[in-house]
């Protein structure tokens, strides 16, 4: 299934409009080029639940790689991770040893960097916050690593305050995993209406945050709110996948507010794709609706 979806014209198609190439350089030359429309990156290599710890310090060079050709070609980027594919699943240390480096790495950097660690289902969300919240207490740590928010999970705004006290930088998204009722929202609306409550808490922390949404109506309440607020334009950003609302992204860089597009690149593209859209069959008519507008 997977060499025939590689191969087909629609595999091929997906993968080149929602994923920037398999390769280190086709994810830089991604970079440059949404940097040159106005946008910043975060630049994530697909792949998760590693199962050896080669497989992890692979994973971990590559990361190491990507920080030392942001610097070199001063690409306005950041990386962003998940801790299974650092080996959280093997060696809870192993993972520790690597994420902690790319983050000491990005903390050293001129000028500084900045780590991502991806949530992901909530099996992990506790051991995922604990370790960021763990790597930011670090020396020389602060504001270069920072954590995701899942806005469908019921636990979501116990756990933003907590992460808010220590000062810890989030993006906020709704959701991707399919999670059970009694752990998380599964209207729409609900979903919504969290994300909105959880973005104005955000927005009014003081704290460098990111709002990842490709939801319009969410994005035009969030301008509003600042507006009304007085919150500065550079004081948070926008943030959206790769090759989703092309034009949504160009509309608000061209009206001042920040924006971050998230860059998959690697050859884990179809396992992770078919993951995703198996968790959560609503994300078939995400990926439908958008492979074929601008």
């Amino acid at each position: 299934m997977r060499e025939i979806g590689e191969r087909s014209t629609i595999g091929q198609r997906i993968s080149s409009r929602f994923v920037a190439g398999t390769q280190v350089e086709d994810a830089l030359r991604a970079t440059a080029a949404v940097n040159q429309a106005g946008a910043s990156v975060s630049i994530d290599n697909l792949g998760e639940n590693v199962t050896n710890a080669e497989e992890a310090r692979s994973s971990a060079g590559l990361y190491h790689q990507l920080l030392d050709a942001i610097a070199a070609r001063r690409l306005n980027a950041n990386i962003s991770l998940k801790l299974t594919h650092m080996g959280l699943d093997v060696d809870e240390n192993l993972a520790r040893e690597l994420v902690t480096g790319l983050v000491t790495k990005a903390a050293s950097m001129v000028p500084r960097n900045f780590v991502r660690v991806d949530m992901e289902g909530s099996a992990y969300t506790q051991r995922t916050l604990d370790f960021v919240d763990e790597l930011h207490r670090m020396p020389g740590n602060q504001d270069c690593v920072g954590a995701v928010i899942q806005a469908y999970m019921q636990r979501a705004e116990s756990d933003i305050r907590s992460l808010l006290a220590g000062g810890i930088r989030i993006r906020l998204c709704k959701g991707a995993y399919k999670e059970p009722p009694d752990i998380a929202f599964q209207k729409k609306s609900e979903v919504d209406a969290n994300y909105v409550k959880l973005m104005k808490i955000l927005m009014k922390s003081g704290i460098y945050h990111g709002l990842a949404t490709h939801d319009e109506d969410i994005i035009n309440q969030a301008k509003i709110f600042a507006t009304r607020e007085g919150i500065p334009r550079d004081s948070f950003e926008f943030q959206m996948l790769y090759g989703i609302r092309r034009d949504l992204q160009r509309s608000l860089v061209r009206q001042g507010w920040r924006m971050r597009v998230y860059i998959p690149f690697g050859i884990e593209w179809y396992p992770y794709l078919m993951r995703r859209l198996a968790e959560r069959p609503a994300n078939v008519l995400f990926i439908a609706r958008n492979l074929f507008r601008q």
